[in-house]
Order: C-alpha cells, then sequence, then structure tokens
C-alpha cells in the first residue's frame, strides 16, 4: 500500500492542495518499506486537478490531510485513491496510528458551513 501524507513543518498540513509536500510511504504487512518527500506541483499555483493526477501518477491508494475541498475529494476517489480526513498531529505519530488501523477519518477540517474551504 502506497500512502501519501500532506505535510507542512513536520505536522499533517491543513490544506492538501496547498502543502509544501507529501511523505510517501509504502507499507506492507504493517512495516514501512520505503518513504520520501515530494515536493507538491500545487504549492505556489492552485490548479483544480493538478495534485490529484500528481498522487495518482505516483501510485498513491490513500491519502491523509487536515482538509480538503469537496471537487478534491471527488477526483481522488474518482482515481481510485482514499482520503482520510479531518486528521491533526506529527507525521511521525498519525502514521504510526495508520499503520495500527487507529485513524479514522474525519470532518474535513477546509470545509465552512457553507460547504466552500476558504482556499478555493
Amino acid at each position: 500500500m502506497r500512502v501519501a501524507i500532506a505535510v507542512e513543518n513536520g505536522y499533517v498540513a491543513q490544506h492538501f492542495g496547498r502543502c509544501p509536500g507529501f511523505l510517501i510511504v509504502d507499507i506492507e504487512n504493517g512495516e514501512i518499506i520505503k518513504q520520501e518527500f515530494v515536493d507538491n506541483p500545487g504549492y505556489t499555483a492552485h490548479q483544480p486537478g493538478l495534485v490529484p493526477s500528481f498522487l495518482q501518477n505516483l501510485g498513491v491508494d490513500v491519502i491523509i490531510a487536515g482538509g480538503m475541498g469537496p471537487r478534491a475529494i471527488m477526483m481522488l476517489e474518482s482515481a481510485g485513491i482514499k482520503p482520510i480526513l479531518g486528521v491533526t498531529g506529527k507525521v511521525e505519530d498519525v502514521l504510526t496510528q495508520f499503520i495500527a488501523g487507529n485513524l479514522k477519518s474525519g470532518e474535513s477540517l477546509c470545509e465552512h458551513p457553507h460547504r466552500h474551504c476558504r482556499h478555493h
């Protein structure tokens, strides 16, 4: 399984499309096989669909982030990538929780009462 975590300063980023980059982690049988940091191509210029396509091309199965807009969720799910949202904390702790099966998806931290993220 290949997991991407939206990262900002060692913590899970609030908005996956605007984070500086992603930690890409390959996990097999509950063990980390490989991990690498990749820059987010959408960090400096927001282009709808760019980041979901980027993650799909990397072979990502799951994306962990604080939040994302509904259009990004739809694009990721259409690409076969499962978003786990509403996540906060240090990347290492979140990864440990994910591997243990204790990380649950919650409300997207990017959505607001009008279902519109301020970043869009």
